[in-house]
């Protein structure tokens, strides 16, 4: 009992204890408050409605883990919107086609800038904001109208669905799923996984160890713009229709999804999982004043805020902690180890001083 309480005063899983408690008490919340909420459906229905976020969280919680930021997935979601309309409903081309290209669009999007961060030493906010307003700007270049996709291949994938025992689970939420075991299996099971944890943790450590630093955070920007690319396609197939102001702020919401899931800004601590738990915790808070009815639907960004206020300030707080208890584990062997020089030193005095009584005591 106590070596699992002590599990979760760790500062790398407490954050997440925190976030899975209060996405149970939200959710505990709404099902005492108001009628039908407890149900498969709403839970399903957090997953389907936020499938395209939680894709995105996804790859924003590689980016932060390893150190950095990236503010351009909103962009390229909308980007990706826009390409899918265009290449569907005017050059008419196959969704076997257009898929591959964007998700290969968005991966080498994403590679360019991690490329710009590392090689050039440039600051991840300043590339990735530039990368925002490239990716934004080409959408209204492309296009400054929405786009209505009425490919038939695009509605069958979007009105697919699975029956789960009366609730409804679309091919986004499938899509997210995958997307979901695919990236634990990365993040916790594979060398570039280890890799991405020992970046954000110390990246001067990584690079004297010899891991490849500079392919790994090359490759951690390129899976954060498949990410985006592929939080497009969902979204696309969410919305059928591709238009330039979409995804507008949905990068904040990756990140607030993000830290709130228990991913310290820092780098170098943070699950996948707990962003999954972050982003439910914003889809539940959606949910509750939908059910609601009387309250504005800006009170959403309102709890968002002073919850992500908490989440950083919690970090804090778990990062001085561990600090001061290393620092009081170092200073008490520093005592120890210099009261057990002194006796020694004493003793040898001792033993040159009188070797004759020494002798005669043993």
């Amino acid at each position: 009992m106590r070596n699992f309480l002590d599990r979760l005063a760790d500062p790398r899983t407490l954050p997440i204890v925190v976030t899975i408690v209060l996405f149970v008490a939200l959710f505990g919340f709404g099902s005492v408050m108001y009628t039908g909420f407890f149900s498969l459906q709403v839970l399903l229905g957090l997953l389907v409605d936020n499938a395209f976020l939680l894709i995105v969280a996804i790859g924003m919680t590689f980016v932060i883990v390893s150190g950095g930021i990236d503010l351009s997935v909103g962009s390229v979601v909308a980007l990706t919107t826009i390409l899918c309309a265009v290449f569907a409903e005017r050059l008419h081309w196959p969704i076997w086609i257009i898929v591959p290209m964007v998700l290969t669009l968005g991966a080498l999007y994403g590679a360019a800038m991690g490329a710009l961060i590392h090689f050039f030493r440039l600051q991840p906010f300043i590339v990735t904001l530039a990368g925002m307003f490239l990716a934004r700007g080409a959408c209204f270049l492309i296009t400054t109208q929405s786009i209505t996709i009425n490919d038939p291949s695009f509605h069958a994938l979007s009105g697919f669905h699975i029956d789960i025992y009366g609730a409804s689970l679309t091919a986004g939420g499938l899509i997210a799923i995958a997307t979901l075991a695919l990236a634990i299996f990365v993040a916790h099971f594979t060398r570039f996984g280890r890799n991405v944890y020992a970046v954000g943790g110390n990246e001067r450590s990584a690079l004297l160890m010899g891991l490849p630093v500079a392919r790994t955070k090359v490759g951690v920007y390129a899976l954060s713009g498949f990410c985006s690319a592929l939080g497009g396609v969902v979204f696309t197939l969410y919305v059928l229709s591709g238009y330039g102001l979409q995804g507008q702020g949905m990068e904040l919401d990756a990140i607030a999804a993000t830290v709130i899931g228990g991913t310290l800004l820092t780098g170098g601590v943070g699950y996948v999982i707990g962003s999954v738990f972050g982003v439910g915790i914003l889809g539940t808070i959606q949910t509750l004043i939908t059910f609601d009815g009387t309250l504005s639907s800006w009170w959403t960004r309102i709890v968002i805020g002073a919850l992500l206020c908490a989440f950083c300030l919690l970090q804090r707080l778990i990062e001085r902690h561990a600090a001061r208890r290393k620092s009081g584990g170092t200073a008490s062997g520093e005592r120890v180890s210099t009261k057990h020089r002194w006796r020694s030193r004493r003793h040898d005095e001792t033993t040159k001083a009188d070797p004759v009584a020494l002798g005669s005591r043993s």
